[in-house]
């Protein structure tokens, strides 16, 4: 991709792809499903993780797999209220950027 992907975009796919899933998901399959959008690296990714979860928008609880314990990430309140702020911004911004290109027009 061609255009750089800031810290707050990140945040919230992130955000975006755990909230689908109600008991949270895993590292690597966030990673996995982040990366059907973007593309980035699991070191990109981990770090947010741990951003997010010192910024209490996600809770992490150890379950056992396979004999070995994987980490899930499951939102919280704070992160449903960060994530639908995001969602606001988004559609503004993207709307805007989509006419700018479409139709030239200034916003």
């Amino acid at each position: 991709m061609v255009f750089n992907t800031g810290a707050a975009l990140l945040d919230a796919i992130v955000l975006a792809v755990v909230s689908h899933e109600k008991e949270g998901t895993y590292g690597y399959r966030i990673t996995q499903d982040v990366r059907r959008a973007l593309d980035v690296s699991e070191s990109t990714l981990y770090p947010v993780l741990r951003r997010l979860q010192k910024d209490e928008c996600l809770m992490a609880y150890d379950m056992q797999f396979d004999g070995r314990n994987r980490r899930y990430y499951k939102v919280t309140e704070k992160g449903m209220a960060q994530l639908n702020l995001y969602r606001v911004e988004w559609k503004s911004y993207s709307q805007k950027i989509t006419a700018m290109f479409e139709r030239g027009v200034r916003v």
